[in-house]
Parts: structure tokens; sequence; C-alpha cells
């Protein structure tokens, strides 16, 4: 007979990352496939991040995160095309900045991977890219709204928070941004700030880091559903841009970006990279 004696939370988490801990590596798995990539531990943390992505929300089926490929800047990696809650290590491709796959095996890519390339191309202080469709971001999107950091964990999305419209230079069209040209476009609205939303359609994130890439998108998120819901009481009054420069100072400092990735990872099932 089976006990249901209920097992406490920290030894739970202990338990299951000492798993997986046990569980050899995908890597093995993706030199199989034929394709280039060695491990690395940038790409491991890839996988997790999306992972994490999924856990919190922030993509479901859709969405993607890459990062600038540690061997070659001129080159990122991401996953092939596939719902980030699946990836692992062998689904991870190597691509040039104009979105040409290096993958050997040919496998479909994800058809926005141009919004990758044309921010490596146009960011050196950008590493990891987030593309997502998070739902409490679109209202945002589609009224002309600001959002804005009100809340100091969110600190890390920064002061200024563009909405790209495609419809602007390209007309009407999928939504989908498919090409480099739409892609620098996008990179032009996006300018130096973390990030920015896609009208009718998500948000950009960029960051120096897949840890910082993940923490931003998160609290975007985040920061959204709790800016509306400070709407539906009255007007809510954000943070100045003293106490985000001090805030996101904070929330990025080794400490508190490390305990939030390790908390993150628990929560996703994954090993703390």
């Amino acid at each position: 007979m089976s006990s249901n004696v209920p097992i406490p939370r920290r030894a739970f988490v202990r338990q299951s990352l000492s798993t997986l801990a046990a569980i050899p590596f995908a890597g093995r798995a993706f030199a199989q496939g034929g394709a280039a990539l060695a491990e690395h531990i940038e790409f491991r943390r890839l996988v997790a991040a999306n992972r994490i992505l999924a856990r919190e929300s922030v993509v479901d089926a859709f969405g993607h995160i890459s990062v600038r490929d540690p061997d070659n800047p001129r080159r990122y990696v991401m996953a092939r095309s596939r719902a980030p809650e699946l990836v692992e290590h062998a689904d991870l491709i190597r691509f040039e900045q104009d979105g040409r796959s290096l993958d050997p095996a040919n496998r479909t890519p994800y058809g926005e991977r141009m919004i990758h390339g044309a921010i490596y191309e146009a960011r050196s202080d950008v590493n990891s890219v987030v593309h997502n469709h998070a739902y409490s971001l679109l209202p945002f999107s589609v009224t002309g709204r600001v959002l804005e950091p009100v809340v100091h964990v969110a600190s890390v999305i920064g002061t200024d928070i563009p909405t790209w419209d495609i419809a602007t230079r390209f007309g009407e069209t999928d939504m989908l941004v498919r090409t480099m040209e739409q892609g620098r476009d996008l990179t032009a609205a996006l300018g130096r700030n973390s990030c920015a939303l896609m009208r009718g359609h998500g948000a950009v994130v960029a960051a120096a880091s897949i840890k910082e890439a993940v923490m931003i998108a998160i609290y975007l998120k985040i920061n959204a559903e709790i800016q509306l819901q400070a709407m539906a009481i009255g007007t809510p009054r954000g943070l100045s841009d003293r106490e985000v420069e001090l805030s996101r100072a904070t929330q990025f400092s080794p400490l508190a970006l490390d305990r939030a990735w390790e908390y993150f990872c628990a929560r996703a099932g994954v090993e703390p990279i």
C-alpha cells in the first residue's frame, strides 16, 4: 500500500534536483542527430530557460528564446520549431545573424528567428533575446496606454517600453516577423531599451545574459498584470527613473539574479545551471 504522507517542499525540491543530476544530459542524443553543437553551459542554460518561460506562462506553444553563440558572436543558437516546454538539448540549432540555419539535419526553424538575428546584429551588449505573446501585455500594445514599471521587482524592464507596429512600414501582414528587414525595423523601435511591445502580437526582450532575459520576461508579464489591476482601482503611480535605476541594480546583482534563477529552475523542475 502506498503512503499518502506528504513530502515537505524543501525535501521534494532536493530530491527532484538529485534525480535530475543523475540523469545523463541530452548532449549525446544531440550529437547522434548529426548536428554540430557540443555541450556548453550556455546551451544547457538555454534549454532550462525554455522550460522556465513555459512554466511561468510567458510562452505557451509559441514563443522562443535564444543565446548569442559563445564560440562565434556573429551567430546565435536557439531551438528548432518546437513548443518551449518540450525543448531539449538535441533541439538546438546554430544560426547566422541573417537567419540562415547551420543545422546539418535541416530541421524546421522558428519562422520569426529574424527578430533574434536583427537584435544581435545591432546590439553588441545583448547576449540573449526572448520573443513571447504573454496575454497580459497585449492590452497595452493595442490601446496606446503606456506600460511602465509599477513594482520594484519589475524595475528590470526599464523606464521606456516602446510599441512597434508592423503595419506602419509593411502594411497588412500575418503580423509575424519573417524577414531581416522587418526584424531590423523592430530593432530600431527597441532602441537601447530592454523590451518592446509588438502591436497585437506580443513582446521582445533583449538582455546581457540568459538569466537576465528570463527575469525581464517574467517580470514584464507580472508588471503588466499588476498595472492592469491597479488601473481598475485608480491611476497607478509608476516608479521614478531613479527608483528604477536603483532597484534594477539590486535585481541584477549576482545575489538576487542567482536566487531568482534557482527559484525559477526549481519551479520548472530543471537543474539550476
